[in-house]
Order: C-alpha cells, then sequence, then structure tokens
C-alpha cells in the first residue's frame, strides 16, 4: 500500500524556544509537544504526570444526579438492578465494573449480556422481557441504548426502570429512560465528551461514591478494566481518558485482577504492558466470547475473585479465540477474491460486500483487514436472523456513521461514531445500499482520503537516537488516538545487513553519513512490497541503494541486554 508522508506542523522559534527553556527539552521534543497541546509549564506537568485529582465531578453530567437517586431507591425498597451491557470489550469491561462495584454492598444484582446471534447489538425485546419476568425493577444499560427509544418505550410498560450509560452519537430522540448518561447529548455540560461506555459506568460508580461519602482510593481496582475499554475501544487518550489510561496501566502491570492476570498468562506478555499490547492481545481474547459464542464467559472471567478459577476460564476464552482466528482469516481471503473480482467493473470509492453465511462474529475484523488492503470506507455484511446485518469501519477523518445515516431509508436500524458502526437491513435491499452507500461516499470522499497518511513528528539524524531523548519519549505515553507514539523521519540512508525474517519481515542497520550511530531496522512485511523480482526491497536494500524510512523508536532486550531500535512504518527509494 502507498502511503503519504505528512510532516506535522512546526511551530514558530519563538514558542519552542520558550517552552524548551521552561521545561528544559530540546527543541524537537518541544515542538511534538506543541503540536500535543502542551504549550507551558503547568501543561507539561499535568501531561507528564497525570494525576487523579483532575478528573471531573461526575455530577457534570446530565441526568447524573437523577441515576444516583434511583440507584439509592432501588437499593432502599431492596429492587432487584439488573446491569446489562453489550457484548464488546467495552460493553464486558463496564459491565464487570459497575457489578463488582455494586455487589461489594448490595445483593440484589445480575448481570445480562445479549446474545449476538439472537437479539443483536444493544438493548433487545428479550432482554427487556426478561427483566420484566425475573422481577427486575432497575436496568443500567452500560456502552448500549442511546437509540434505544422503542425498548426503553416497552420496558416502561413493563414495569421496568432504565438507566441509559452511553457514549455513542445520540438521535434527533432521547430513550424515555430515568436517566441518559451520555457526554455526546446536545445538552450535557460535561467537560470531556470521549468516554468509552465502561468510562460513563465508571463516572456513575464515581458519582454513587461521592453521594455516599466514600474515599475514592475505593475506585482505585477498577481503573485496570478501565484501560482495557479505552485501548480496545480506540477512544482518544486525551484528557480525562489520558489519566484512566495511564493509571490503569500502572494497575495492570502491578496490581492486576485474577482475570486479566490470566490473560496475561495466556498471552505470553513478559514485558511491561502498553496499549497495543492490550489493543492486539488482551482485547482479542474478551472479544472472542461475544463474537462466537457468549460474551457472559467475559465477564465472568473479570470479575473472577482468584487466580485459579480466572485461569481455568482463561483457557476456555484463549480456545474460543483460536477458533475466532481461523474464522478471520477463511473470511478475509473470500472478502479479498470478492474485491478483486469486481476491481475489474469499476473504480470504486467504498466497499460493501455481503454473504450469507459468513460469521457474524469476525465481519467487524475483516472490514478492518479490508481497509489495510484497499484503504475504502467498508462494510461487511452477513446474514443473522433473516436480516442482513454487518459493521462498517472507516479510514482516517472520513465519516463512516453520517454516511449510513444518508442511507437510512433503507435500513431497519444503525448506530455508531466516526469510525465504526454497525447496521441491519432487509437482505433483498442489500444491492440497493451498495448502490446509495457508494455513491453517498463517492461525493463525500476527498483525494486525501484514498490513501493512508503518515502523520511525522519531525526528522532526526542517527546520532540522535539515544536514552536521553528516548526517555523522555516513553514519559509521552500511554499512546493512541489524540495522543499518536512520535514518528521520525531518517533521510538518506543506506542498509547493512540484511536479513530476511519468516520470508516476510526485514532486519537491518541503518548508516547515515557523518552519524556514528547504525540502529537496528526491523521492516514488518516488507521483504517483498513490489511485482518486480528485481526490485524487491530485500534486493534494493542489498543493493546499497539511498533510502528515507518513517519508523518509530522502540527499547528490545535480548539477553539481559537492552537497545534502541526502530519500527520502521514505510520505506521510499531515491
Amino acid at each position: 500500500m502507498e502511503y503519504v508522508w505528512k510532516q506535522k506542523p512546526k511551530a514558530t522559534q519563538a514558542i519552542v524556544e520558550k517552552l524548551g527553556k521552561e521545561i528544559n527539552v530540546n527543541p524537537t521534543l518541544a515542538n511534538m509537544l506543541i503540536n500535543r497541546g502542551v504549550e507551558n509549564f503547568e501543561q507539561a506537568k499535568d501531561y507528564f504526570r497525570p494525576s487523579l485529582s483532575q478528573l471531573h465531578d461526575p455530577f457534570l453530567m446530565q441526568d447524573m444526579r437523577v441515576a444516583v437517586d434511583r440507584i439509592e431507591e432501588a437499593m432502599t425498597q431492596n429492587q432487584k438492578i439488573l446491569i446489562y451491557g453489550d457484548y464488546d470489550v467495552d460493553g464486558t469491561t463496564a459491565v464487570a465494573l459497575v457489578y463488582s462495584f455494586l455487589i461489594g454492598f448490595y445483593p440484589h444484582l445480575e448481570f445480562y449480556i445479549p446474545d449476538r446471534y439472537k437479539e443483536g447489538y444493544g438493548i433487545s425485546e428479550r432482554g427487556v422481557h426478561y427483566a420484566a419476568e425475573q422481577g427486575f425493577a432497575l436496568v443500567i444499560a452500560l456502552d448500549c441504548g442511546i437509540k434505544a427509544i422503542d425498548k426503553v418505550d416497552l420496558a416502561k410498560r413493563l414495569g421496568v426502570d432504565f438507566i441509559i450509560c452511553d457514549h455513542h452519537t445520540p438521535g434527533e430522540q432521547l430513550p424515555n429512560a430515568v436517566a441518559v448518561l451520555d457526554a455526546k447529548r446536545s445538552d450535557c455540560a460535561y467537560p470531556y465528551k470521549e468516554l468509552s461506555g465502561c468510562g460513563v459506568g465508571f463516572k456513575l460508580i464515581q458519582a454513587f461514591a461521592k453521594h455516599r461519602g466514600m474515599d475514592e482510593s475505593v475506585l482505585y481496582s477498577y481503573l485496570d478494566l478501565l484501560v482495557v475499554s479505552i485501548a480496545a475501544d480506540i477512544v482518544p487518550i486525551t484528557g480525562e481518558n489520558r489519566i484512566l489510561a495511564y493509571y490503569g496501566l500502572d494497575r495492570i502491570n502491578n496490581t492486576p485482577r485474577p482475570g486479566f492476570k490470566a490473560l496475561i498468562l495466556r498471552s505470553k506478555i513478559e514485558k511491561e504492558i502498553g496499549i497495543s499490547d492490550i489493543v492486539f492481545k488482551i482485547g482479542p481474547r474478551i472479544n472472542a466470547s461475544g463474537r462466537l459464542e457468549h460474551a457472559k464467559a467475559s465477564v465472568e472471567l473479570l470479575i473472577s475473585a482468584d487466580l485459579e478459577s480466572a485461569m481455568e476460564r482463561a483457557k476456555v476464552v484463549d480456545e474460543v479465540n483460536a477458533t475466532r482466528r481461523n474464522f478471520d482469516e477463511n473470511i478475509t481471503k473470500e472478502a479479498f477474491e470478492m474485491i478483486a473480482a469486481r476491481e475489474s467493473d469499476q473504480e470504486w470509492s467504498s466497499t460493501v460486500l455481503f454473504k450469507e453465511d459468513w460469521h457474524k462474529g469476525v465481519i467487524g475484523i475483516v472490514a478492518s483487514r479490508c481497509i489495510e488492503k484497499y484503504y475504502r470506507p467498508t462494510i461487511i455484511l452477513t446474514e443473522s436472523n433473516a436480516k442482513a446485518t454487518g459493521s462498517a469501519r472507516s479510514v482516517v477523518d472520513f465519516n463512516i456513521y453520517e454516511a449510513i445515516a444518508e442511507c437510512s431509508d433503507l435500513l431497519d436500524q444503525f448506530g455508531g461514531h466516526k469510525y465504526a458502526a454497525g447496521l441491519t437491513l432487509p437482505v433483498d435491499r442489500v444491492p440497493a445500499f451498495q448502490a446509495k452507500f457508494e455513491s453517498v461516499v463517492k461525493s463525500r470522499i476527498e483525494e486525501i482520503h484514498r490513501k493512508p497518511v503518515i502523520e511525522i513528528d519531525d526528522e532526526l539524524l542517527l546520532d540522535q537516537i539515544n536514552y536521553k531523548f528516548y526517555n523522555i519519549l516513553k514519559q509521552m505515553a500511554p499512546f493512541g488516538p489524540g495522543n499518536p507514539e512520535p514518528v521520525f523521519r531518517i533521510s538518506n540512508v543506506y542498509a547493512e545487513d540484511v536479513a530476511v525474517l519468516k520470508e516476510k519481515h526485514l532486519r537491518f542497520k541503518i548508516v547515515q553519513d557523518g552519524q556514528v550511530t547504525t540502529p537496528v531496522c526491523l521492516a514488518f512485511g516488507m521483504a517483498d512490497r513490489t511485482k518486480d523480482p528485481d526490485l524487491t526491497t530485500v534486493n534494493m536494500l542489498r543493493g546499497r541503494m539511498r533510502f528515507d524510512i518513517v519508523a518509530e523508536m522502540r527499547e528490545n532486550f535480548f539477553r539481559d541486554k537492552s537497545s534502541l531500535q526502530l519500527y520502521v512504518k514505510d520505506i521510499k527509494f531515491d
């Protein structure tokens, strides 16, 4: 895939020098911090040393007082409370968090996760009837419900109250619930709008603890759940999320709950856990149950009281995840073949694929794989309960939720946000939807959306790659959307000691004129990126052709020795 390299803006020399002097960093670091919104000493202090005291008052969120009062009323009257959550990582961590907190001092409590295949996403009629039939007077819905107008009305008729805790974009009408907690409500004054679903659940228990006069330290044991939700749901790691992620990583690395400890052991993570470890190793294992079987298993793992039972549950979840990977690979292969077949007909701005027997649990992953290869807004659909149901994923800065909304006349329901969404429609409308969605995307998409962009923080000389510099970079973590891992351009270099790993990856040293340092580079999947056998990347590197790279700086440990390496994101030859 061809990338566009884009240099981030350079601040004026005066601003760079001022910040550099205030916090004693070089111009490169000062400019990187300015691009992340850090322009003075106080902002740098908050950035490098986040504090839980900086968390916003939860009662700033619209309806929070009403929600806390309704929970108190339920407890005073010994009413049964049902904790209801979505089946993905964000939903299951949110359920584990609120359930674990409330069960500590109120026994009339259960949790409920909808079945992906029998009930679909969000609040279901089956779930509402279950609550009514089992005598639950109150349902706390987490990571879902903001568009469940009919379901909440049904619950009201059946005598069941709802508190909605969601972070997705509301529609024009809000559900008629007792309380609707969502910072994205147009009438909500809460200062931070990008909480995860689990984050909204945390604000609810934070408000409840504050209402009861409890010390906020009782909430700190739930921060590991929060960082997993933040990482897996790919919400911005800015503001309040950055504080929660910072302390959540500390928790999961030092005193994780038994469920996470078991997952860490099963994942064979032997280094300090970062956001990427959660995204690629821990999150998929939690997600697997909801994708292939029932996400109740993931919640039971996350609320395990001891390591022995957690290890048994983690083993089951791990086995399900292995099966999920097989489905993922097979369906992705089929999807690529379908795209290749239709490429001959016309040039497409979007990808919408439908196959009735694809596994519903992995279509979101397949959509992401298609974007990695073809880089277009993508929707993958399969058949479930006699309907076409799908997952949508988008490219950088293209709002796929708004594009789907323009096709709402063809849909039964849809929901989501800028980069990811879900939708359901009659099977016979799929061709019409494919055509209309393509038309909408074509009219909205700009040239900048058609190729992935690598944003570059600055250009480095090889002798600048040292531990003094790297140790400051490490303190800029946790990295993620809104606070990306620093990326550097290194120009006019040539390679030595080129090796091919597992037939597709590259390992080599780079040399730059006038520089002493010759760091090792790792370039994953780059051994053969061209069709011409004489112009493969490995042959050009071995031929000492000059090139530029963009790369991230990482620390490597081998036999008790550490070294700095460059993880190459792209190579361009002269």
